[in-house]
């Protein structure tokens, strides 16, 4: 008897379906798992998910995708049904690429295209200040770095759109495993930008689509 129950009925309630933390649970788990999706013909998102376990479910899944740079894992890539960009994920430096990705292909999970606007952190501040006008299409907008985490701030004192933060865990000594960003963004003098958890990609990509969701009620 499985120890687990699949949430079905979340996207009713919340709008989204549920989705697998995949980095503390067992190749056998998972598999038990996307047996239960594939019974129903249903996608699947698995999160934090290491290579070496994905390389063994790609062998029973041989049409799943998987990126071994975020460690997201889909059960069918080629169903999605993807909408026009909305969202647009914001990453200081290439480092922080992981966890731009986790959020990119979350968003495009949910059918959402995001736009990803790569090494624009504070250190190179003019590759930020040529792209406002671009970055000013857009309806949400998530902010990634590590570091000190400066980045959220500065594009929160530039730009009118909801800004959603998610310091990572890139950086030396005191950056402490991104607590030091996280705690550059809680203490932001940005008005109205809110955070997410360290590395928390999924979490950043949630919360943009709940504002989404909402906006095109009032439209």
């Amino acid at each position: 008897m499985n120890d687990f129950i699949i949430d079905y009925d979340r996207i009713k309630r919340v709008g989204f379906p549920e989705i697998i933390y995949g980095k503390s649970k067992s190749v056998e788990v998972l598999d038990q798992i996307l047996q239960q999706y594939t019974s129903k013909k249903s996608n699947a998102l698995i999160t934090k998910l290491q290579e070496e376990k994905a390389i063994q479910l790609i062998q029973k899944y041989p049409q799943a995708f998987f990126d071994p740079v975020s460690g997201i894992f889909m059960l069918e890539k080629e169903t999605l049904q993807i909408t026009n960009g909305e969202i647009a994920i914001l990453a200081a430096g290439t480092s922080d690429a992981f966890v731009a990705n986790e959020t990119f292909y979350t968003l495009a999970f949910l059918g959402h295209q995001a736009t990803r606007v790569m090494d624009i952190g504070v250190s190179g501040l003019h590759r930020l200040l040529t792209r406002l006008e671009e970055l000013k299409k857009f309806k949400v907008l998530i902010v990634i770095a590590g570091f000190e985490g400066a980045l959220p701030t500065v594009v929160g004192g530039l730009l009118p759109q909801p800004v959603i933060a998610v310091p990572t865990s890139v950086g030396y000594g005191v950056s402490a495993d991104g607590r030091a960003a996280l705690n550059t963004m809680l203490a932001s003098c940005a008005n109205g930008i809110s955070v997410v958890n360290v590395d928390n990609g999924y979490g950043a990509a949630m919360a943009a689509l709940r504002i989404i969701g909402l906006l095109k009620k009032s439209e």
